[in-house]
C-alpha cells in the first residue's frame, strides 16, 4: 500500500458575471441584504457551456498544470448533483475529450460535500493498488437548478469546476492526503433538495445555517487529528463556499488564527461540488501557501452529507 497526492489543480468559471444589483432587478432584494447575509458580492453563470465543458476545462488545465499527460491517467472521478445526462456519466465524457484511454471513470453525488467524497475514494483506491494517477473534478451548473423568482436561493448558486490531478506517493514518502472524514445526516436531508425530473433547488436556509455552525467545527477537528495536524499548523482552511457567515462561525470554532480562510463565495458564491477545488486551485495559483504546508478541507451540504481532510498543498 502507498498513499497519495495532489500534484496539480485546475479551475474554470464562465464568463459571465452577475452581480448582486443584476439580481435585484429581477427580484426583491439589494447589495447590501446580499452581502450581509451571505457575503456574496458577484458570481459566475454559464450560457452555453454544460457542466461537462467545464468540468473538462478545469481539468485539462489541472493536466497541463502536472507534468502528466492523458495518457498517465487511469481514474477520473466528477463529483456533481447537476449533471442532466444519466448515461454516459460526465467523467466518461471528460475522459474521451481529453483523449484519455480505458480509465475507471464515475460520478460521485454527495452536491456540496462532492470533492471531499471523490478524493477520498480516489486515495483509497490508489492505496489499494486499483489506480496509479487519478482527475478529481467538482463540477456545477445550478443555474440550470434555480427558480429565478426565488431570492432565496437565486441570489446564492453559480457554476464553475475545479480539478486536481492525484497521485500515489513514493515508496517511503509521506502521504500528501490525510484520513477523510465523512458522513451524513439523513433525517435532515430535505433541508437542501433538488428533486423531480424537471427540479428548481430548495433549501431551508436556517436548518442548514444552525447544523454547519454547531455541527461541523468538530467534525473538521476530527480530520485534523486523523492526519496528526493539529488546527494551529494549517497553513489554509478551505471549506465549501456556502454562507461566508458559515466560514467564519467554523474558521472561529477551529481558532484559526494565523491560517488562510478561503472567501471564494464573495467573488463566486456558492458552487457546491466546485467550490473547494475552486477555491484551492485559486490559492495555489496565487501561491498563497507553500508546497507541502498543511491544507484543511471540508466539505458540506444537500444529503445532508460531510467530507474533509488534510492535505498538502501542491
Amino acid at each position: 500500500m502507498t498513499g497519495s497526492r495532489i500534484l496539480a489543480l485546475g479551475h474554470y468559471q464562465p464568463s459571465q458575471v452577475v452581480t448582486n444589483d443584476d439580481i435585484a432587478k429581477i427580484v426583491d432584494t439589494n447589495d447590501e441584504w446580499i452581502r450581509d447575509r451571505v457575503g456574496i458580492v458577484s458570481r459566475r453563470i454559464a450560457v452555453d457551456e454544460t457542466v461537462v465543458d467545464m468540468a473538462t476545462a478545469a481539468a485539462g488545465k489541472a493536466l497541463a498544470n502536472c507534468g502528466l499527460t492523458a495518457a498517465d491517467i487511469d481514474l477520473v472521478v466528477v463529483a456533481t448533483c447537476t449533471a442532466i445526462d444519466r448515461s454516459p456519466n460526465v467523467a466518461c465524457q471528460v475522459a474521451a475529450r481529453l483523449g484519455i484511454v480505458a480509465p475507471g471513470a464515475y460520478d460521485i453525488n454527495t452536491a456540496c460535500s462532492g470533492f471531499g467524497y471523490a478524493l477520498g475514494t480516489v486515495d483509497h483506491a490508489i492505496r489499494a493498488g486499483a489506480a496509479r494517477n487519478a482527475l478529481v473534478i467538482g463540477a456545477e451548473k445550478l443555474s440550470d437548478m434555480i427558480d429565478w423568482t426565488d431570492r432565496s436561493t437565486c441570489i446564492i448558486f453559480a457554476d464553475a469546476a475545479g480539478a486536481a490531478v492525484v497521485t500515489a506517493t513514493a515508496e517511503g514518502e509521506p502521504a500528501g492526503i490525510g484520513p477523510v472524514v465523512w458522513g451524513s445526516v439523513p433525517d435532515k436531508g430535505d433541508a437542501v433538495r433538488i428533486q423531480g425530473w424537471r427540479p428548481y433547488l430548495k433549501q431551508e436556509g436556517q436548518t442548514v445555517f444552525r447544523w454547519a455552525t454547531t455541527a461541523l467545527a468538530p467534525l473538521a477537528l476530527q480530520a485534523c487529528e486523523r492526519a496528526g495536524v493539529a488546527p494551529s499548523e494549517l497553513a489554509a482552511f478551505v471549506p465549501h463556499q456556502a454562507n461566508a457567515r458559515i466560514i467564519d462561525g467554523i474558521a472561529k470554532r477551529l481558532g484559526l488564527t494565523d491560517a488562510i480562510v478561503a472567501k471564494d463565495i464573495v467573488e463566486s458564491g456558492n458552487t457546491s461540488a466546485a467550490s473547494v477545488p475552486l477555491a484551492l486551485s485559486k490559492i495555489v495559483e496565487r501561491r498563497e501557501v507553500p508546497s507541502g504546508a498543511p491544507v484543511l478541507l471540508f466539505g458540506f451540504g444537500g444529503g445532508l452529507t460531510y467530507a474533509g481532510q488534510v492535505i498538502r498543498c501542491p
